[in-house]
Parts: structure tokens; sequence; C-alpha cells
């Protein structure tokens, strides 16, 4: 299981991250975890959402929450492969 993390400052992300989730897909990767971060706005999360993005981080999380949710997906992915 492989996650990647997705942060841009502007608001790139709206277009970056459904075409890397889609060129995830077309090399059937799709089973990549894509999560975000930075300055996302609430208002994009569902949007985001409906692309696949497994997860969003906004500004000033505590790292050590983030780590530990994908802590845990991964060992979940990995019981159940």
């Amino acid at each position: 299981m492989h996650v990647i993390g997705a942060s841009s400052q502007a608001v790139g992300y709206k277009t970056l991250v459904p075409a890397l989730i889609n060129a995830l897909k077309g090399r059937k990767a799709d089973d990549i975890w894509v999560v975000c971060g930075e300055v996302v706005p609430p208002q994009d999360y569902d949007e985001l959402r409906h692309h696949g993005v497994a997860a969003i981080y906004g500004p000033g999380i505590n790292i050590p929450h983030p780590a530990a949710e994908m802590l845990d997906f991964i060992r979940k992915q990995k019981r159940a492969a």
C-alpha cells in the first residue's frame, strides 16, 4: 500500500490532484491513497473527495494526527490483503 501526499499553495490542487488520480487509474494504480494538504478551503473538500482524494488536512494540523491515520489505513489494507 502506498500514499501520495499532494500539497499546493495555489489553486492548482483543483486540477493537478484530479489529474494525478486519473493518471494513477490509467496505470491501474488506483489502490494508491492520495491525500491533500495545505491551504485547501473547506468548500473544495467535497469536490476533491468526489475525484477520489482519501483525506484532506488543512493548515495547522498536528502532524502526528494524519501520520497515525495513514499508518492505520495502511495496516488495515495489509490485513485485508
